[in-house]
């Protein structure tokens, strides 16, 4: 698979947008799940697969590539620890999962009530 990469064509951008590359590399199955475990701390690969659950080693050894190739992820003596852009990254990312979880999934259970 081709990694995404900021001026080059990705999915939802012909002409790359650096934005939507980093959509496109996010939205691949388990490399936000990848970033966000990372953020805690080192982990070795069979610590990312277990709370990966589902993941496949084929897939987890591409999406490690794939954050590796993007300046997201680097090994180290402890497994995969995430690079300074990776820690900003998720810094970014954090707060729209909070928003996710306090706002937005609320306004479904608010729908869901009034039915």
């Amino acid at each position: 698979m081709i990694i995404p990469k900021p001026g080059l064509p990705v999915r939802g951008s012909k002409t790359g947008q650096p934005i939507m590359a980093l959509l496109d590399l996010l939205g691949r199955s388990w490399a936000m799940g990848i970033v966000w475990h990372l953020y805690k701390g080192p982990s070795t690969f069979r610590e990312l697969q277990d709370y990966c659950e589902s993941i496949s080693p084929t897939t987890l050894n591409t999406r490690l590539g794939e954050l590796n190739k993007c300046h997201l992820v680097e090994r180290c003596l402890e497994g995969y620890v995430l690079t300074e852009y990776g820690r900003e990254l998720f810094e970014l990312l954090e707060p729209m999962g909070s928003w996710a979880r306090h706002r937005w999934a609320k306004s479904f259970e608010e729908n869901d009530r009034k039915k």
